[in-house]
């Protein structure tokens, strides 16, 4: 305890854990306000030119003038453009950057670059998305039909393995997940078309085409439906007819028109003598 005791009260320790505290902070500060912002050439930057919609050549020497470097990052073909000219620039312009950085350019070429089309059937739709994307394509629309792997992919537009333009549309056919058990088809006949559609919706079963006919009943009230099942598989498709508004036509009028059918006998014409 006597030793603790000395320790405790000895000026020198506390002089010397005061020196190390304000060498820390002295440290801190340097560390903070002269190393690092001139290792990092903090306070200093350049902004970013637009070199977009000019040639390449042009968009180096703009790039050098700047103290900035570049690379092509990829190239390729746009009508709106001459060949060689910057399509798109990433830092974009105007972005404050420090200097010596790299700028990546999509330079427009003259020669449409072309692209092995994936196949994309029976993978996921986020895995199609991302092949589609890498390959160079677009992704164009998704429509879809019944089948029991949920966002699978089950055809696409293009072919796979044939060779077209990149930036080409694919087009996928994506499963829903339906089509593996057996649904109750509702009875939709009388009922408008919102509510029948609706509720064919809720059965597990798609509205394919809507015909209309002209009918004495309410419009948008549905006729009748097709195929006529009481059940079907999840997914099919069933045809509504519809009443639209029923159009009377009035006959030309040609003369009076006699629609008593009664036989009238013919006058007599026999002439009675007074006399007689």
């Amino acid at each position: 305890m006597d030793l603790l005791k000395r320790i405790f009260t000895n000026k020198y320790l506390y002089i010397f854990t005061g020196g190390l505290i304000a060498f820390a902070a002295v440290a801190a500060l340097l560390l903070n306000f002269v190393i690092m912002p001139n290792y990092t050439n903090y306070n200093e930057g350049v902004t970013v030119p637009d070199i977009t919609k000019i040639s390449l050549l042009e968009a180096e020497q703009l790039l050098e003038e700047y103290g900035l470097r570049h690379e092509v990052l990829d190239r390729r073909a746009n009508a709106a453009y001459p060949a060689n000219y910057i399509i798109d620039q990433s830092p974009s312009p105007r972005q404050l950057v420090k200097p010596n950085r790299k700028v990546y350019l999509t330079v427009n070429t003259e020669v449409r670059p072309t692209a092995v089309v994936p196949d994309l059937v029976d993978l996921s739709l986020r895995n199609a998305r991302i092949q589609i994307e890498n390959y160079g394509f677009t992704m164009g629309t998704t429509s879809y039909e019944s089948s029991r792997f949920r966002n699978t992919i089950m055809r696409q537009s293009l072919t796979p393995g044939d060779t077209v333009n990149r930036g080409a549309v694919i087009n996928l056919v994506v499963s829903d997940g339906l089509g593996d058990r057996i649904v109750t088809v509702p009875e939709i006949t009388g009922l408008s078309l919102s509510q029948a559609q609706q509720n064919i919706r809720q059965a597990g079963l798609r509205v394919g085409e809507i015909r209309f006919e002209s009918s004495r009943e309410e419009p948008n009230t549905v006729l009748s439906v097709s195929p006529e099942a009481q059940e079907l598989t999840e997914g099919e498709t069933l045809t509504l007819v519809v009443a639209e508004r029923f159009d009377a036509r009035e006959e030309a009028e040609t003369g009076a028109v006699d629609t008593d059918t009664t036989i009238q006998a013919p006058p007599d014409t026999t002439r009675i003598d007074d006399n007689e």
